[in-house]
Parts: C-alpha cells; sequence; structure tokens
C-alpha cells in the first residue's frame, strides 16, 4: 500500500505581551510600568479558507524576554492534502508569481464568544500574516517561524517579522511557533454507502484500486445472541460486551442488529463493526440521547477468534440555535489496546446532522508542544511522556477522519488513517469498520418519527444475503 502525501501544520507557544504603562502621569521618571489590562486575550488562527481554530494567548509580563517565556502549549493544526496544496502554491497567471500558503493569526482582548450577529465579542489588537511555502514540508519538518513579532493596528495584517526590544511605549507582542511537517496517509473510499455492501478503494493520487469489500446485515435478537462474539477468557472481552447487555434491549422504538463485515480480497474478514447495544428512543421523544447511546464493538480476528478492538457509542445531541442537531459519539480503545487496563477515550466530538462533517481521532492537541515546534512525546519532543505514561496506547498525533454525510444525503465516505497507524492491510480495516459505523451511526440517530431506507430494514437485508 502506498500513502498519499499529506502535510500538517501546527502553531502554539502562543503569548503576549502587552507595553508597559507608566503608575503615575505628569512624565515623573520614577514611575514604574505595570500592565495596562488584566482581561484574558485570545487568538483566532486561520490557513488559507480552512476554518478558523481558536487559542488563550497568556499574556506575561513585558519583562520576560527569550525561551523563557514559552508556554509549551498547543494552539491550532491545519491538515493539508495533496491536492489542497497544490491548489494553494499553483501560479494564478503564466507569468505571475507562484503563491503561498498564508496563516492569519488575529489577536484579540475579551473573552472568548460571539456575539448575536457571528462576530466575535473581543477587541481586535491586531494581526500577524505568516507565509508558508509548504513544498518545503512534504519531505521534512519546517519551522516558519519561532519567536516574537510586533502586532498593533499599524502593523495589521502584514507579514511576521522579529519584534524590536519591548519598550513602555512600543506595540504589543506576540509570540509564536508556526512548524509544518509531513504527515502521509493512506486514504480509502467506500464506492457505495455502506449498508449497500460496497467495496472500498485505496487512493493515490488518481489512481483507485480495490481493497476490501464491506458486507452488511440487519439480524434479529436471536441471530445475534447466537453468533455473539468469543473471545479468551484472560483478555476482558466478555466484560466488554456485558457492558452493552441486554437487558436494554426492552420494548419500545430501537433500531439493532446491524453489523459490517470487511473482507479482504481473498475473501477472508478482516474486521467486523457490530452494533451490539441498540439505538433506542428515551422515554417520551424519538431520539437517542446522551444518557442512553446506542453502541457498536469493532472487532478485529485474533487466532481465529474475534476479539474487542474498541467501541463506539453514538447519539443524537439537541443544538443550540439555528444549528440544528449534532451526532454525538464517542470512541474507545478496549483495555488490552491501552496501557492502563482500562477502557480510554480517545475521541469525543459531535457532526452536524444537516450538513455532515467529519469523524476523527486526533490526539496532536494531547501532545506537548515543544520550542522547537515538535510534539513533546514525539522523538523530536521535549516532553516527559515515557511509552508507559502515556494513556492512548499506540495512538499518537493524527490516527484517523471519515467523511460523515448528513441525514438523507448520498454517503460515500472517505477514510484517512495515519501510515504510523498502519502495519498491515488489517490494521486498516479495523479503521474501515470504524468508518462504516460511524457513517450508518447518522442513519440510527434519525428521529424515530423519520422511516429508514429500506437497505437499513431487517427484511430488506435478509433479501441481499
Amino acid at each position: 500500500m502506498d500513502p498519499c502525501p499529506f502535510v500538517r501544520v501546527l502553531v502554539g507557544n502562543l503569548a503576549l505581551k502587552m507595553p508597559a504603562a507608566p503608575r503615575g502621569g505628569g512624565g515623573s521618571g520614577s514611575s514604574a510600568g505595570v500592565h495596562p489590562t488584566t482581561a484574558p486575550c485570545y487568538c483566532r488562527i486561520r490557513l488559507n479558507k480552512l476554518p478558523y481554530q481558536t487559542a488563550t494567548a497568556p499574556l506575561l509580563p513585558s519583562a520576560e524576554e527569550g525561551p523563557a517565556s514559552c508556554t509549551g502549549a498547543f494552539a491550532a493544526a491545519f491538515h493539508v492534502s495533496k491536492a489542497d496544496l497544490d491548489r494553494a502554491t499553483a501560479k494564478p497567471a503564466l507569468f505571475g508569481p507562484r503563491r503561498t500558503a498564508r496563516l492569519k493569526v488575529a489577536v484579540y482582548l475579551g473573552r472568548r464568544g460571539t456575539t448575536c450577529g457571528g462576530v466575535s465579542s473581543g477587541r481586535l489588537l491586531g494581526k500577524v500574516v505568516v507565509p508558508l511555502d509548504l513544498r518545503a514540508a512534504v519531505a521534512k519538518p519546517f519551522v516558519f517561524h519561532s519567536g516574537w513579532v510586533a502586532i498593533g493596528k499599524r502593523r495589521a495584517g502584514r507579514k511576521a517579522a522579529p519584534a524590536p526590544a519591548a519598550s513602555s511605549g512600543g506595540a504589543a507582542q506576540l509570540n509564536l511557533t508556526v512548524r509544518a511537517e509531513p504527515d502521509p496517509r493512506f486514504v480509502f473510499e467506500f464506492d457505495g454507502e455502506p449498508e449497500c455492501s460496497p467495496q472500498v478503494l485505496q487512493v493515490q493520487g488518481r489512481m483507485k484500486q480495490p481493497m476490501f469489500t464491506c458486507k452488511f446485515s440487519c439480524r434479529s435478537n436471536s441471530d445475534l445472541r447466537s453468533r455473539s462474539v468469543q473471545s479468551d477468557p484472560g483478555n476482558g472481552g466478555r466484560n466488554w460486551l456485558a457492558k452493552f447487555g441486554s437487558d436494554r434491549e426492552r420494548a419500545g422504538k430501537k433500531r439493532k442488529g446491524w453489523s459490517v463485515t470487511v473482507h479482504d480480497l481473498s475473501g477472508s474478514p478482516v474486521a467486523l463493526a457490530s452494533m451490539v447495544t441498540p439505538f433506542v428512543a428515551s422515554p417520551g421523544s424519538d431520539r437517542v440521547s446522551r444518557s442512553n447511546p446506542g453502541g457498536w464493538l469493532i472487532l478485529r480476528p485474533v487466532d481465529g477468534t474475534w476479539t474487542p478492538w474498541g467501541r463506539l457509542e453514538c447519539w443524537r445531541e439537541r443544538g443550540a440555535g439555528a444549528g440544528g442537531d449534532f451526532l454525538g459519539y464517542r470512541f474507545e480503545l478496549v483495555p488490552d489496546h491501552t496501557n492502563s487496563g482500562a477502557g480510554v477515550c480517545v475521541a469525543e466530538s459531535g457532526v452536524p446532522a444537516s450538513r455532515g462533517g467529519r469523524f476523527a481521532i486526533d490526539l496532536t492537541a494531547a501532545q506537548p508542544f515543544g520550542r522547537s515546534g515538535s510534539p513533546g512525546c514525539s522523538p523530536r519532543g521535549s516532553g516527559d511522556f515515557g511509552h508507559g505514561l502515556w494513556p492512548f496506547g499506540s495512538f499518537r498525533g493524527f490516527v484517523m477522519s471519515a467523511a460523515v454525510q448528513g441525514e438523507g444525503r448520498c454517503s460515500r465516505p472517505t477514510v484517512e488513517v495515519g501510515v504510523a497507524h498502519v502495519g498491515c492491510a488489517e490494521d486498516a480495516a479495523a479503521f474501515v469498520a470504524l468508518a462504516a459505523a460511524a457513517d450508518l451511526s447518522m442513519d440510527a440517530c434519525r428521529l424515530f418519527s423519520c422511516k429508514l431506507r429500506r437497505e437499513l430494514s431487517a427484511s430488506r437485508a435478509e433479501l441481499l444475503r
């Protein structure tokens, strides 16, 4: 399998220094400098036209300078594919200069939040623009900026440049580190909706080749119990299954028994996503609530036996305002795949139910941000996370993401998996099964007043067997 080139842009070490103001008036030479404000500050960060990300910028005393002022905190991460990279660096005209990506950082005074009109509620202090030639980061890590830069209304929108020495009458200064590094990924694409038992193609540039096949089924309760997952007594698999026990399968509105089996090209099963907890409407409503979510087990064959690898819980979250409802999700690694001997949550977020979004496992923010810009627990990092202390097993940095379409839309998920997390085709198959479960959960969490497509009914599934 050949990966596709991706570049990851990391921003961190944010800190802000405000110009000192005299304690007394009248131009007295004995006046001591003090901070003009104690209000919190934050930054809105954007790479080209990608969505904004927001991070806090701690306020430091003006006297602090140099490496000691670096906070070691992660602020934002942007992921750029080869196609995005080509568009960002394309020449606009035959003899025009080659474009570069632009990272924009806007610094605001005040608490984070938005007004009813969608405008930031803070007061803009200034902006910084960092040009990025991301072609330099396709093969090796590259630091574009590390240090202080002056901001202010006069410099709003100007390119980052080293800041002059701080003075009582100087401009505010922002410290930041901007780094880009290669992040190759395997890319897979369903050639149909998961409930239609499609092929899964591996994508490499413009080339696509079959990699897996999927088999969707919808089973009854009796069939589920007769084919329940088996596991070794010592590996804790039965204990995990017990958490999804059948005592919750009470009478009422429910969607249950769905599964997707992933086969390699020889026809051997290599991964399984099984709905082991039904998606049940909460009493007095027609929605799956967070307090009673539906659940999937993601399983892999080990010595001829299906063994739990992870569990996915999904529910329907009420949205605020005009945003609409969300598909809430939570993914955990089961005990055998963590260092602590207990299930560890590696992803918890939401996807807009109307327009869809991305299901993602990305632990970049959990890693300390080194002064060089590298994550603290990476080989180049300066953090103190030992292998035994890192709580997420072998998961580090970007792990995977999958496109999830909104309700009522044709969904052919595209799955991206970090190269570091794929040692063989069976590893990739587990993420493909997880992506299928996340996509099907959008249908499983639809309001029970809405009818599902016929492919998701038990009678239809029986005909396709």
